[in-house]
């Protein structure tokens, strides 16, 4: 009998061979994930220029669809703090509505729970990206003061969703960009110093509630997925696989942490043909899956903000499924 999503999933986690290659791609139908939503603002409603989430950071738009950025820094100036309103937690309103949805997820799914700009994002929303970068070293105390009241709030969630719905959720998932596409935004030793053991702490917290630990990051950011892996993440998102070597990748961590990933969204999925993405799709599979499992094809969401149709993404779908590596082994 064939396995579950949720087992599919489970199992590509953690190195149990799958029967098949799990898929994140709603666009195409084929999802073995589902999302169970707290009322994060997130970024606010799209059709608007400008809106405030949670924190009072304000996102601001163009003409050109997609999320936007950041331009509103209510923390930029340290004065700021006096009369700063830090989100609380355990505000009833973040929860509301859950019950709902989660009696209406579909049976057999995979459950996430998320934060968008978990720690060092939330920092430079707050603070601004170069006084953020600046602060580091030159203000640490308030810096160090900073980071920890965003992984309090953190720990918040985490503790309210896992007390409400932990039993019905299988991974927790967040984001965190860490680099450019040369390097990191900070040195791997001040990484290591100054924030690996605060994921840490967050990490714990979700695998004390039963929970896989998903990380999107995108950049260069080869120097921290080693002490990613230390410290419990389970899966890493990456969607710039050339950017940070695909052989490289493999060589170094493939079997030691599960990647959910597709073809390149700068370099290969806008600008190449179908020979080309079907070679990608080959190529990562070779080196960063193994034969028990640790990959998982993730759509990217927007196509339309990188330039990417529908036709691109089922070339893509199909290079990948057809050369699925778990369902091969099983028809030998």
């Amino acid at each position: 009998m064939a396995m579950s999503s949720y087992e599919v999933v489970k199992r590509a986690i953690e190195f149990k061979r799958p029967d098949r290659l799990p898929t994140i791609f709603d666009e195409l139908g084929a999802c073995d994930t589902a999302g169970l939503a707290w009322n994060q603002i997130g970024t606010g409603d799209r059709t608007r220029r400008r809106t405030l989430d949670e924190w009072g950071c304000e996102w601001a738009r163009t003409e050109m669809e997609n999320m936007g950025q950041v331009k509103g820094h209510p923390l930029a100036d340290w004065a700021a703090l006096d009369s700063f309103r830090w989100p609380d937690a355990d505000d009833s309103s973040f929860y509301e509505g859950m019950d709902a949805r989660a009696a209406a997820l579909t049976d057999g799914k995979y459950v996430t729970i998320g934060i968008f700009m978990l720690l060092f994002e939330r920092m430079h929303a707050l603070h601004g990206f170069e006084n953020t970068l600046r602060d580091l070293y030159i203000d640490r105390e308030r810096m160090e003061m900073l980071a920890d009241r965003i992984v309090e709030f953190d720990l918040g969630i985490i503790r309210n969703v896992s007390k409400r719905f932990g039993g019905r959720i299988h991974g927790f998932t967040f984001s965190d960009d860490w680099g450019t596409e040369r390097s990191l935004f900070i040195s791997p030793a001040m990484w290591d110093e100054f924030f690996k053991p605060r994921y840490k702490r967050i990490f714990d917290a979700a695998h004390a509630a039963g929970w896989h630990v998903w990380m999107h990051s995108c950049g260069k950011v080869n120097e921290i997925i080693e002490g990613l892996i230390e410290i419990g993440l389970n899966v890493i998102n990456l969607q710039q696989p050339r950017a940070l070597g695909i052989e490289e990748i493999g060589q170094r961590f493939r079997g030691r942490i599960a990647f959910s990933t597709l073809c390149d969204i700068q370099h290969t999925l806008p600008f190449k043909g179908e020979r080309e993405i079907r070679a990608e799709a080959a190529l990562l599979l070779k080196h960063w899956s193994t034969p028990d499992g640790g990959f998982i094809l993730s759509d990217y969401g927007d196509g339309r903000a990188i330039g990417v149709d529908g036709d691109k993404k089922r070339i893509m779908f199909d290079a990948f499924r057809k050369a699925d590596p778990f369902k091969k082994r099983e028809r030998r």
